[in-house]
């Protein structure tokens, strides 16, 4: 039995809990146990042997959290990218799961945003719609190219090009 004040228990017990609730970077359950007091080479021990039991591995995190979120929430590459850096992991390993996203899908994806969107926002005109789908790609990490022909698109589908005055430049084009 381990004795209940042993830093290494401790520090174990905290990483279970935590991997028993949601999937975790490394660098996540460094950054609690550092909160929680653990002793630096405790923690280490404990990450290591937690690494060497497959519980805690990057690479398959990375992967796993850019699928979930390019789904679910809808973001884009930076996006992905920033949220992965936040979490602690490896710049190398963090594109590699981000390269997981094709062009494609990262449009399909973006086209399934605006369309959702586009109703309410074409309330304030043509021009007001593309500036407000644009900033809400924006926040989600998609580029302004994937955004400017997804949005152009779905403006061609919407809007009669006849109907737009001079005033309107670029509404339906596909540069930002």
């Amino acid at each position: 039995m381990d004795p209940p004040g042993d830093p290494d228990v401790l520090a174990k017990n905290i990483c279970l809990r935590m991997l028993a609730v949601q999937a975790r970077s490394r660098a996540e359950l460094a950054a609690k146990l550092q909160q929680r007091g653990i002793p630096v080479d405790s923690a280490e021990r404990v990450l290591d042997r937690l690494d060497a039991a497959g519980l805690v591995d990057d690479a398959a995190f990375a992967e796993s959290f850019v699928t979930i979120k390019h789904r679910d929430r809808g973001l884009g590459r930076a996006a992905l990218r920033a949220e992965l850096k936040r979490k602690g992991i490896d710049r190398s390993v963090a594109e590699r799961a981000v390269e997981g996203i094709d062009d494609e899908a990262e449009r399909r994806r973006a086209a399934e945003l605006v369309a959702k969107k586009l109703d309410s926002a074409m309330f304030a005109g043509p021009a007001a719609a593309r500036r407000r789908l644009l900033g809400m790609l924006a926040r989600r990490g998609y580029s302004a190219a994937v955004s400017a022909h997804v949005i152009g698109e779905a403006l061609r589908g919407y809007v009669d090009p006849e109907d737009l005055t001079v005033d309107d430049p670029g509404i339906v084009g596909d540069d930002v």
